[in-house]
């Protein structure tokens, strides 16, 4: 029986529409409701809507030099040193160069100016690529083709097959009947099944008459731009009447055409306000943990340095007025300093000046260097690159390289991310006999691997060359006419809403509203029953050569409700019969007694399947008599027609047919997973990293994939699911699975209660210990609740405690806010990955946004920080990339704070000797030079080659990545030790030299003692002292790492022979004035002396610690690297493959969509194309 809804209302309106929309355009308090008119350019420009232009980049040529200098002394130490430079031009306070600071720091402004002009021309490419494709639009009366970006609001734009939606627009034709339109939402939604839209009537007769079209003024009302992908409402004015619009006559931006010819859409929203932009959100610059650590730090150092310049001051002042006030006659003061007092405010800022280089400015551009070389790596990673879509990996940013060795939680997307969405027919039960297995000549069962024969089709002129099967028994039982095997594929191919499209004779192309459904249409095409093509009331099938057409009486459609689909044919044989398939659970309490054997076996199978992670359904028939099925029909009828509990009459009638059903069998489709996530979700878990699953699938999917990939496993002590419809029932359900993992953590004593209660303005909330390993399954109706008020807290804390959490049927801003939750909530680094626009804001929610460039469109990827193709690239990025970035960068920042505390510290021990008058102890150019140049290269080489393991061992021991987890390389703590280190060797590299070479003379008499040659020694001993400090933290030494480190120590002594000259120095006596320092000192014993003496006290303590520290202080990571020194002299084992666990009960994973079906359309009549007959002649004469 038909049943047609009414998919238009007409309400009488009581306001004239365009005196409202005047009144909204002359209020300027935002936009409320959006109003337009189709063909009106001049009208509707008046409320100052965008044009479709996307704009993603940041610069332009004008704004580029002031904006991103802007950005640039926005940075804490940019800006210290901008100040620094406006200090050293004031004479009375200058005690070094101006071009010390100069030149620094126009070459970190220039540095980081070029990356980022680099990166927003990318970004323009991007832009200008979408806003310059073509669309044809219509003008005039006429189409003409134009640009995206020239698309306005109330413009009628024209689509044809394949293409994407330009902008949000409203259908208002098609080429199909009813003005249906098939699109595909993978860019939107993540999901690549079927969806279809239909027109209204009134627009639907436009058709494609551009006479009509030119003249269609209707008038639009509707709600203002938003992120809400599923609604949209509003009101067509158009002839006088109003008509009811929703978000199924909306085609969104991102949607593709498909099956459809051409359609016509008015234009509603451009540009950013398409639902697709809206949902990406604003573009927010991510920043480390190790970012806001440095900024802390850095304000230490201040605060160090100002004391320290402070004690100076006093000195100065002390020495001043005791000593310096009696030799003024050969030590006379300025005109400018009346007292001892004004003396040391001045010093005050020369030591300022002088010890800037406690914050170095090529601190910044060096940790720009080390990043942009770590994404490189990515970007060259051979491993990561997937050759059948010629994709690599991609680092779209270079700022968060090192956070991704300190990820704790992964938030994961299901569909095409998990899976690759594509849904395999691969076992099947029928009458009690299970086909799928495969057997070798002996009779043993053995795997199915690449070079295991597939069953040969070739008997089948209409099979799908791309299906696999390999059990050659059901091609058998299939040739002999079985009749159960024969009544199992009837049903299989006649019991479903798939839509057949047959271009060329033979090619058949299934479009399905499920995944699920095409797979299954697809194998009983391959084993010999063809689903050929379906009016509104027949079903032609081709079976084992034969064409056969069925009489369609009634579809019984799926819900979620039902969880069950069933159909109602005539066969040619003038049977009438029932197929039904839907959930194990439902369906075994509809069979018929007699069944019960057979049902007890298929349960048997059903249990095989599902522990393999495998989709399972079964498959049953009735066969009905012909006055039993008219009577029912009449009472369908009146049900479809009933104004009041439509929906319950419906679903009574439904029971009414379905039942004493003869079980046929049952069907195993794989979800096919992506390569190797089974094995990468088990490696992150042996990591610490711990797995959410969001997704806006249905539970039984997502816990079936969550078993399947290892996020849940067989052995947890428990299994928790939250699906409260109140605040009070959610709350109970999360204290009750808290109170089982953590029962203390209830009581008033516990010490997390404790400190929430005593610290209510801290949001961060301890690591709590379960008792046990535990899963938590949460709906996004509970989660609704969950999210809110003091609800959160209670989320956080017992989600946190579990080893995996799924969150099923979330919309993407709920996927964004769980995110953020944990990330308020929890000192962790976050990582989201996804592949669609609905995974857009998670994405840019988490600390590090991942994109899939899988199936699903490109928007998850273009939105993300790091891109590549297969989710099993995720653990080489952390456990490799993120782990070497991690520590290289923690090793360069203890490093390089250490070098430059030794350094600048040497002024503090000097300042007691030469009066406190902020004279330097070295050279200006070695000063200018020391970051620059002397060091730069050696800590940039650690950087960016160091390995404490290969990437093998890195991989097989993912309990490596734990320290950074912790932040246990570079922290507070850390940096006091290298701070405390820097003091010593200051402190040595200050008096070693000052001891040798005090009251000593050179061989010919001659003293050696001078300032010149002292600073000479001191500046040769800390570079010395500073590359074998570099040389212990190297681990793993390249050609590179060689030239890099002893390089940079011979160009030293190279610049020093070429500065010390005769020639620069007599050129310009003002600039360079140590003549002949160099060639004078170089050949003394005394120095030698110091370069050993200084080297052997300040490396002796490091090399105590690193031996001690794994003997006295032990860590997990000690204990692993002791087994992988030890493994190193052994033949390498062979790696142990992951045992792939599934749950030992079934969890079913009814295989439909989640979404109510095409039933009712199908039925209507409107989904039948209008040339079907023509285009299927040729069946008929067959």
């Amino acid at each position: 029986m038909k049943y047609i809804k009414p998919f238009i209302s007409e309400i009488p309106w009581n306001y004239s529409w365009y005196y409202r929309a005047m009144s909204l355009f002359e209020r300027q308090d935002g936009e409320q409701e959006r109003y337009l008119q189709a063909n009106n350019r001049e009208f509707n420009t008046r409320f100052g809507y965008p044009n479709n232009t996307i704009k993603t980049s940041r610069y332009n040529v004008f704004n580029f030099l002031p904006l991103n200098l802007f950005e640039q002394f926005q940075r804490l130490a940019n800006a210290y040193f901008l100040v620094l430079l406006f200090l050293q031009l004031i004479p009375q306070i200058s005690s070094l160069a101006w071009y010390t600071t100069v030149i620094p720091l126009m070459v970190v402004l220039s540095i980081t100016a070029v990356k980022d002009a680099i990166d927003d021309m990318k970004r323009h490419q991007n832009d200008n690529h979408v806003n310059n494709r073509s669309v044809m639009v219509l003008m005039n009366g006429r189409i003409k083709e134009d640009k995206w970006m020239n698309i306005q609001v109330g413009d009628i734009i024209k689509l044809r097959n394949n293409q994407p939606v330009t902008a949000d627009i409203l259908l208002l034709s098609s080429s199909e009947p009813y003005s249906l339109t098939y699109i595909e939402t993978a860019e939107l939604d993540g999901e690549t099944n079927l969806k279809v839209k239909q027109a209204i009537p009134v627009t639907s007769d436009l058709e494609d008459n551009l006479e009509l079209l030119s003249a269609f003024d209707g008038k639009v009302t509707c709600e203002s731009p938003n992120n809400k992908l599923d609604k949209f409402t509003g009101i067509l004015t158009y002839k006088g009447k109003d008509f009811t619009l929703d978000h199924d006559k909306l085609l969104l931006r991102g949607c593709i055409i498909r099956n459809t010819d051409w359609c016509y859409g008015l234009v509603i929203y451009t540009g950013p306000d398409t639902k697709l932009m809206q949902n990406c959100g604003k573009s927010t610059f991510k920043r480390t943990h190790m970012d806001h650590l440095l900024n802390v730090l850095v304000v230490w150092i201040f605060l160090f340095l100002g004391s320290m310049c402070f004690i100076l001051a006093i000195g100065h002042g002390i020495w001043e007025n005791k000593k310096g006030y009696y030799f003024q006659n050969y030590l006379p003061w300025k005109e400018y300093v009346p007292s001892s007092a004004v003396s040391a405010i001045l010093v005050f800022w020369s030591y300022f000046i002088i010890l800037n280089t406690m914050v170095p400015i090529s601190l910044y551009v060096s940790v720009e260097i080390i990043r942009l070389g770590n994404s490189c790596y990515i970007n060259w990673d051979q491993k990561m690159f997937y050759a059948p879509k010629n994709s690599p990996a991609q680092a779209r940013t270079t700022t968060l390289n090192e956070e991704l060795g300190q990820v704790k939680y992964v938030f994961s997307d299901k569909t095409g991310t998990l899976t690759q969405n594509i849904m395999v027919f691969n076992k099947c039960s029928i009458n009690g006999m299970f086909y799928g297995h495969v057997y070798d000549k002996k009779g043993m069962k053995v795997e199915v691997s690449e070079e295991t024969e597939k069953v040969d089709f070739s008997y089948n002129k209409l099979a799908d060359p791309k299906f696999s099967f390999y059990d050659k028994t059901l091609v058998e039982a299939v040739k002999k006419g079985d009749r159960w095997v024969h009544l199992f594929f009837l049903s299989l191919s006649l019991c479903h809403t798939v839509m057949s499209e047959e271009k060329v004779e033979g090619k058949l192309v299934y479009q399905a509203q499920s995944p699920d459904e095409g797979a299954l249409v697809t194998a009983a095409r391959n084993f010999g029953f063809v689903f050929r093509y379906r009016t509104s009331e027949t079903i032609a099938v081709v079976e084992m050569g034969e064409t056969k057409v069925y009489q369609l009486l009634a579809i019984l459609d799926f819900s979620n409700v039902r969880k069950r689909m069933s159909i109602v044919v005539r066969t040619p044989e003038d049977r009438v019969m029932l197929f039904c398939k839907g959930a194990d659970t439902i369906l075994c309490q509809l069979l018929h007694p007699s069944c019960r054997f057979l049902r007890d076996v298929t349960m048997e199978h059903l249990d095989d399947f599902a522990i393999e992670g495998l989709r399972t359904l079964m498959v049953a028939y009735r066969e009905l008599d012909n006055s039993f099925f008219q009577a029912w029909s009449k009472k369908h009828s009146e049900a479809c027609l009933s104004l009041e509990n439509r929906e319950h009459k419906m679903s009574s009638v439904y029971e009414e047919i379905e039942k004493d059903l003869m079980l046929l069998g049952a069907t195993a489709i794989e979800d096919k997973l992506q390569d190797g996530v089974p094995e990468t979700v088990a490696t992150l878990n042996k990591a610490q990293i711990k797995m959410w699953v969001l997704t806006g699938d249905k539970q039984e999917t997502a816990v079936n994939i969550a078993y399947a990939c290892n996020i849940f496993e067989e052995e947890m002590d428990g299994m928790f699911i939250v699906e409260g419809k109140n605040n009070e029932t959610v709350l109970q359900e999360l204290r009750s699975a808290r109170d089982k993992m953590k029962p203390e953590s209830l009581l008033e004593s516990d010490p997390v209660n404790i400190y929430l209660t005593s610290k209510p303005q801290m949001l961060r909330i301890p690591e709590e210990v379960p008792n046990g390993n535990y899963g938590l399954i949460i709906n996004g109706c509970s989660l609704a609740y969950a999210l809110e008020g003091n609800l959160e807290l209670e989320l956080v804390r017992t989600a946190c405690m579990c080893k995996g959490v799924i969150c099923c049927r979330m919309t993407p801003l709920q996927k964004a806010q769980v995110v953020e939750m944990v990330k308020r909530y929890k000192k962790v680094v976050t990582l989201a990955i996804g592949d669609g626009a609905n995974d857009v804001s998670m994405i840019k929610a988490a600390h590090i946004g991942v994109g899939i460039s899988g199936q699903e469109g490109m928007q998850a990827m273009l939105n993300s920080d790091y891109a590549f193709s297969q989710f099993h690239y995720l653990q080489r990025l952390l456990l490799v990339h993120g782990r070497w970035s991690y520590n290289r960068m923690c090793k360069f920042l203890s490093y390089f704070f250490y070098k430059n505390f030794a350094f600048t510290l040497v002024h503090f021990w000097y300042a007691f000797f030469s009066g406190f008058s902020a004279q330097t102890v070295y050279d200006t150019w070695f000063i200018t030079f020391y970051n620059l140049v002397y060091t730069s290269l050696p800590v940039l080489g650690l950087s960016l080659f160091d390995q404490d393991v290969n990437e093998t061992w890195s991989l097989r021991f993912p309990e490596l990545y734990e320290p950074g987890q912790h932040n246990l390389y570079f922290n507070k703590k850390e940096f006091v030790k290298c701070l405390v280190h820097g003091i010593y060797s200051s402190f040595i590299l200050f008096f070693i030299p000052m001891g040798t070479i005090y009251n000593s003379v050179r061989s010919d008499g001659k003293e050696i003692s001078d300032y010149q040659s002292f600073s000479l020694i001191v500046q040769t001993s800390l570079l010395w002292v500073v590359t074998m400090q570099i040389a212990l933290e190297t681990t793993y030494w390249t050609m590179i790492s060689h030239i890099f480190t002893w390089g940079s120590l011979g160009f030293y002594f190279c610049i020093l022979f070429f500065l010390y000259s005769d020639g620069l120095c007599l050129m310009f006596p003002n600039v360079f004035q140590f003549l002949g320092v160099a060639r004078n000192t170089l050949n003394l014993p005394q120095m030698w002396l110091s370069i050993v003496l200084s080297v052997i006290l300040c490396i002796l303590p490091v090399i105590g610690y690193q031996f001690l520290k794994p003997l006295f202080w032990p860590v997990n990571v000690d204990k692993i690297m002791d087994r992988i020194h030890l493994s190193t002299k052994l033949p390498l084992p062979p790696p142990t493959r992951t045992k792939l666990k599934y749950a030992s009960c079934r969890h079913s994973a009814y295989a439909f969509s989640h979404k109510q079906g095409f039933g009712a359309l199908i039925t209507s009549g409107k989904i039948l194309r209008s040339r079907v007959s023509k285009k299927n002649s040729f069946l008929f004469k067959k």
